[in-house]
């Protein structure tokens, strides 16, 4: 496995489990849930069944959302997902980003162009960015209400690399799941694929990464050499 970075000329980001630790938060939540019943896990302790079941759910639910999308239903989800937020809006949790992130991100604005890809709605993408104030450092942001389709499909990789003026071939599409992986190879994109998040090393073998990295900190020294 190894990139060509002679041949890349801008970068595509995913957002939950690459930029964002959406799987720790999401573990955490489940488990601060479920201490009502603690008694029912080993040590009074949720927090091992919280992070297998999120693992666990991932695939179907990627799965789930790219049938929507097969069925061109996706849009109707995301706005009701969007306007279900807007009425929580004061509820909403920070987001969680990544270790290394910060870091990473600034090394590569000083090199290359980069978008965002998400999967996630447009309003909530947006925050995650806010919060972080990374907003400026991204030329795109494209999630699943910018494409007809969206991830696995290629479409939000092509349109990204567009709005950085490149053509899909010459861009690497960073994420932690297959879809993510599965989108820039239909693209034609190289492909990085992150431990850090929800993904498992075979699959995103299976799906072609065409480099696995443990974490981001280990991507940055990728593009440090």
């Amino acid at each position: 496995m190894a990139i060509d970075l002679s041949k890349v000329k801008g970068l595509c980001f995913d957002v939950d489990g690459t930029l964002s630790d959406t799987d720790d938060v999401w573990v955490g939540h489940l488990a601060h849930r479920l201490r009502i019943v603690r008694f029912l896990f080993k040590r009074g302790d949720p927090q091992p069944f919280a992070r297998w079941f999120v693992m666990a759910t991932e695939t179907p639910l990627n799965g789930m959302y790219h049938l929507l999308d097969h069925l061109s239903l996706d849009d109707n989800i995301a706005n009701l997902y969007s306007k279900l937020m807007q009425k929580r809006k004061n509820r909403t949790r920070p987001f969680q980003l990544m270790n290394g992130a910060k870091e990473l991100l600034e090394l590569a604005n000083t090199r290359y162009p980069m978008t965002v890809v998400s999967a996630r709605d447009d309003a909530s993408t947006r925050r995650f960015l806010d919060q972080f104030e990374l907003g400026g450092l991204f030329r795109a942001v494209v999630t699943n209400q910018t494409c007809e389709y969206t991830k696995p499909f290629p479409h939000p990789v092509r349109f990204a690399a567009n709005a950085m003026g490149l053509n899909a071939e010459e861009c690497i599409m960073i994420g932690d799941t297959t879809v993510d992986i599965l989108a820039g190879k239909m693209a034609g994109a190289q492909t990085i694929g992150l431990l850090c998040g929800f993904g498992e090393e075979k699959e995103l073998l299976r799906a072609g990464a065409d480099l696995i990295c443990k974490d981001l900190v280990e991507l940055r020294e990728v593009f440090s050499r």
